[in-house]
């Protein structure tokens, strides 16, 4: 009965606890603004603190969202739609133009809880295809909508119609201009991929991933690239990951970058991520150290794969863990990552990265 007693009081005395405080929730974000073959010489100090200013701007509006408890799938829209409407970016204001000298906008998004998806293709009046691609998934029984179908779609809904002429800007009729005259293909003009992107975990656990794009410069025929493709370019599954895609999109649908990801790292996580007490029957946790350099080389194995079919790009994913990774094949790629536990950063060369994939725990 002492005993009881003693144990009572230590357990009503403030500041004694029997089991370990929860950890606080963890969110996880990364965005990219492009990969290309970027040369760190002709990057001048001034054009770098624009990018740089730019990422962070869409750093800062999708972390917000996920620090103050808001879902993935809000990140993933505020961190893109900062960069849809600058025109250092190829979505949006600032997107390629088309052979024929209009701009062609792609987008899609992804809901990793129940893998719900959106996505818009060739739409030219829809100053946020991003926000339309969502459309598609909450307000339609579709997947996919392109061209004078799905912007009648987003008329039906309320999108304003915006006038060609907002997306135009100088430098990107000038790359289609000088792409004609000297017969150049568009990796000649564009040297980098502007395709946008935002990979979310929120504070519940959901993921999600969104992309958005212009596609390539003197683009024909319609052609569609792997951003609005589900499962290429974007792809979101709370088992596995979320993920985001920039780069040549005909290797990107071929491979289908996102959904290999995510499948290879189900399948790892089934196989190795989790042991068992065989004393207990209770499930341990690895080294989260070992977790981040899986998903690194699941990634990395997989972009690996696109260059060995002779594309290059990058991919950004997050983890239900927390980790927040990049792998790219290229010399560079626009991108920024923010995390619970501190992390808080941007990029554009490889190697620049100053912090750990370590979630917090």
């Amino acid at each position: 009965m002492k005993k009881l007693l003693a144990l009572l009081a230590l357990a009503l005395t403030p500041g004694v606890a029997f089991a370990q405080d929860p950890a606080p929730p963890r969110w996880s974000l990364a965005i990219h603004g492009g990969a290309g073959t970027l040369d760190p010489k002709q990057m001048t100090p001034e054009r770098r603190a624009e990018y740089e200013a730019a990422l962070q701007k869409a750093l800062d509006a999708g972390a917000k969202v996920l620090a103050e408890g808001g879902s993935a799938m809000d990140a993933v829209k505020a961190a893109i739609i900062p960069m849809e409407d600058s025109p250092l970016f190829n979505a949006g204001k600032g997107a390629v133009f088309n052979w024929d000298g209009t701009n062609e906008l792609d987008a899609s998004i992804m809901d990793g809880r129940d893998r719900s998806a959106g996505a818009v293709a060739g739409v030219k009046t829809v100053k946020n295809p991003i926000l339309l691609a969502d459309k598609v998934r909450t307000d339609s029984e579709h997947v996919f909508l392109m061209g004078a179908g799905a912007e009648a779609f987003a008329a039906e809904k309320g999108f304003p119609v915006t006038p060609p002429e907002y997306f135009a800007t100088p430098a990107r009729r000038e790359a289609l201009e000088r792409l004609k005259a000297e017969k150049l293909s568009a990796l000649d003009v564009d040297h980098k991929f502007g395709t946008v992107g935002a990979v979310a975990l929120d504070q519940s656990g959901n993921m999600a991933a969104g992309t958005s794009t212009g596609g390539m410069t003197g683009k024909r025929w319609g052609r569609v690239g792997d951003a609005p493709l589900i499962g290429a370019g974007t792809y979101a599954d709370n088992r596995a990951c979320a993920v985001s895609a920039t780069g040549w999109g005909e290797y990107f649908i071929r491979v289908g970058v996102a959904h290999e990801i995510c499948a290879r790292l189900r399948t790892l996580r089934a196989m190795n991520w989790l042991s068992i007490d065989h004393t207990t029957g209770a499930r341990l946790d690895p080294d989260p150290r070992e977790i981040a350099a899986n998903v690194q080389g699941v990634a990395d194995a997989v972009m690996a794969d696109v260059a060995d079919l002779g594309g290059d790009g990058g991919v950004i994913l997050v983890t239900p863990e927390g980790h927040a990774i990049f792998s790219f094949n290229t010399t560079g790629m626009y991108r920024g990552r923010a995390t619970s536990a501190g992390v808080r950063e941007v990029a554009i060369f490889g190697g620049e990265e100053k912090a750990s994939n370590t979630p917090d725990h």
